[in-house]
């Protein structure tokens, strides 16, 4: 399941690249008066008209791919199988496992707390 998870973020993270990058490629409505004086803006790879025509294609398909792949992350997202709670997700054998004393620290000597030496002053 993680596997297609990954997939679909990197499907979605390339398809909003390429649609950026083909949304800003185009012309707005208003280009064409500025071709009308010189600007040559109509000289386009595409011809004046074609690059309309393909651009607006291209970017409608991979619109569309996009929304896909945004609706199968959800999908995948809200199925996964997770605990419902923070505690659920501690397994049984976390649970049964005592803590151990390290073996680097000194073993504690006995006494009560009012025999040892302490900085502090003397609770009132």
């Amino acid at each position: 399941m993680e596997n297609i998870n990954s997939i679909l973020l990197i499907a979605q993270v390339l398809l909003s690249i390429s649609l950026i990058v083909l949304i800003l490629m185009q012309h707005g409505k208003g280009a064409d008066a500025g071709a009308a004086f010189g600007s040559g803006a109509s000289a386009t790879v595409f011809g004046a008209r074609g690059s309309g025509n393909f651009m607006t294609r291209a970017t409608t398909v991979i619109a569309i791919l996009f929304f896909l792949v945004c609706l199968s992350l959800a999908y995948v997202s809200s199925n996964r199988a997770t605990p419902d709670s923070v505690t659920g997700s501690v397994t049984a054998q976390e649970v049964e496992t005592p803590l151990q004393q390290a073996d680097d620290m000194p073993p504690v000597e006995g006494g009560s707390a009012d025999s040892q030496e302490s900085d502090l002053p003397p609770a009132e």
